[in-house]
């Protein structure tokens, strides 16, 4: 199978450009492989690291709680599922588990030094609606094969400090709009108030987790925190969600650093009234309204210089940073009483905003929440303005980029042979949970090349050799470990 392949999606966002350029010096032309010959090498595992990777991927793929479609959200029936399917992969690998109170699912092998540092690997296991198959799996998957790969040869007693795989519970926050709930418990970085977040239908997470039979209080909440001095460093294995490895013809990327960003809920209240009968110079009209104030919110991320002044909260370079990574997005829109023929009295809205500079993105906030509350002023309409959540730019450490490239190099020299091309650093825009994670210990993380750069769709496609080349880089970084 061929490691390059044709790009399908161009770059439309500076911030993707910006990603682009940072990477251009490690253009590759990567030729293809002859997998038949590779799978006579003994050190490349293929039966592991791809032929059962991608069987398990795809097995995954289907534990879903929609029909005919993936969606596997927090502690949700198919995520039950999904625990029992990890726990038995993981103790394929060797590896001893259990499920903690927030339903993360952990493996862990003692190695050689039980009370060494540990490293912390993996990814998430929930998604977003209608999602693809690799998000989030990859990396869960990747590190299991590779821990399965040394249990196999026997080197899986020997790694110098203990190694444990957490698949986390919520990494996208679909149900209760907040991130992070997995890896943020271990963190420590979930106050005992997030118990009190409710979803749409005003079931508290506290609640929701006794409906599973998990009785969790603020304590217990607080104690799933990780002792920093018992963690040496996390990795996560994650597909990039963008097009930037496809367009430099590289099958894996490392990352230096990821996006900060703030999800805003915005509520309008207005005059509800009859669609026929209301003159249009008398009405309050909250979706007028939100509808105003969508468009200053596109207007100002695609070009901040021409809203934000220049003062020692905004610097020059703040704006010239934020015109190559800024990007704002509402994703959704819900009115009531929401019928054709009546002007709606209340209009809600999500806003996501995400730059590389945090000084940048709070300036970009303030001046929307000014904007908004000026457009709601003017139309003689309410707003509220909450913030649900927050999370600053993470740079990862140079260390554990250093250690993950130089796995990258083994693991694709093995593959295709000497190897001339530098591998490729970028940013990434999308958060994962290394954000999270940043708050306990350093964060390394790698990126596998995705086709046309599409992810949360189920389009969504990595390459069978790429997640074998993913495999073999976790590998090759788990052998080395210091």
């Amino acid at each position: 199978m061929s490691y390059t392949t044709t790009t399908t999606t161009s770059l439309h966002s500076c911030f993707l450009l910006f990603c682009l350029l940072s990477a251009l010096s490690c253009v590759s032309m990567f030729s293809g492989i002859e997998t038949g010959d590779l799978e006579k090498r003994d050190d490349l595992f293929p039966q592991i690291l791809r032929d059962e990777a991608v069987a398990r991927l795809y097995e995954l793929g289907k534990v879903s709680d929609g029909k005919g479609y993936l969606e596997r959200t927090f502690l949700s029936p198919a995520s039950m599922r999904a625990i029992i399917l990890i726990r038995k992969w993981m103790e394929d690998a060797g590896l001893r588990t259990w499920v903690d109170q927030m339903g993360n699912v952990h493996g862990r092998v003692d190695g050689a030094n039980a009370n060494a540092e540990a490293l912390l690997i993996g990814s998430h296991m929930d998604t977003v609606v209608d999602a693809g198959m690799f998000d989030g799996s990859l990396g869960i998957v990747s590190a299991i094969s590779a821990l399965k790969a040394m249990h196999f040869n026997g080197k899986l007693e020997k790694l110098k400090r203990p190694v444990e795989v957490i698949a986390f519970s919520d990494e996208e926050g679909v149900r209760f709009q907040t991130t992070f709930l997995g890896s943020g418990a271990i963190a420590g970085i979930l106050p005992g108030t997030t118990l009190e977040i409710s979803d749409k239908r005003d079931v508290m997470i506290k609640d929701f987790l006794k409906e599973n039979s998990i009785d969790i209080t603020e304590e217990s909440l607080l104690k799933l925190k990780y002792d920093p001095k018992s963690v040496w460093g996390y990795v996560e294995v994650h597909i990039e969600q963008g097009p930037v490895l496809e367009q430099v013809g590289f099958p894996l990327g490392v990352v230096k650093g990821i996006a900060g960003q703030t999800r805003l809920k915005v509520t309008v209240r207005g005059s509800q009234g009859h669609a026929g009968t209301v003159p249009m110079s008398m009405r309050q009209d909250p979706m007028a309204a939100a509808a105003e104030q969508i468009v200053v919110l596109e207007s100002l991320c695609k070009h901040p210089e021409e809203f934000l002044s220049y003062d020692a909260h905004c610097s020059d370079s703040t704006v010239k940073s934020l015109s190559s990574s800024l990007v704002c997005t509402v994703g959704e829109i819900s009115t009531w009483p929401s019928a054709s023929n009546v002007i709606p009295g209340q209009v809600t809205y999500t806003v996501d905003i995400r730059a590389i500079d945090d000084l940048g993105r709070e300036a970009v906030i303030y001046d929307l929440s000014k904007q908004i509350y000026q457009i709601c002023d003017k139309r003689s309409v309410s707003c509220i303005i909450e913030h649900k959540h927050d999370a600053g730019a993470v740079i990862c450490d140079s260390d554990l980029s250093s250690q993950l490239k130089s796995a990258t190099y083994s693991a694709l020299k093995k593959m295709e042979g000497d190897i001339q091309d530098e591998v490729p650093t970028l940013m990434s825009g999308a958060g994962h949970d290394a954000m999270a994670i940043s708050h306990l210990t350093k964060v390394g993380m790698l990126f596998v090349r995705c086709r046309g750069g599409i992810s949360h769709s189920p389009q969504e496609h990595v390459l069978d050799n790429d997640v074998w080349a993913a495999g073999l880089a976790t590998l090759s970084f788990l052998e080395n470990l210091s």
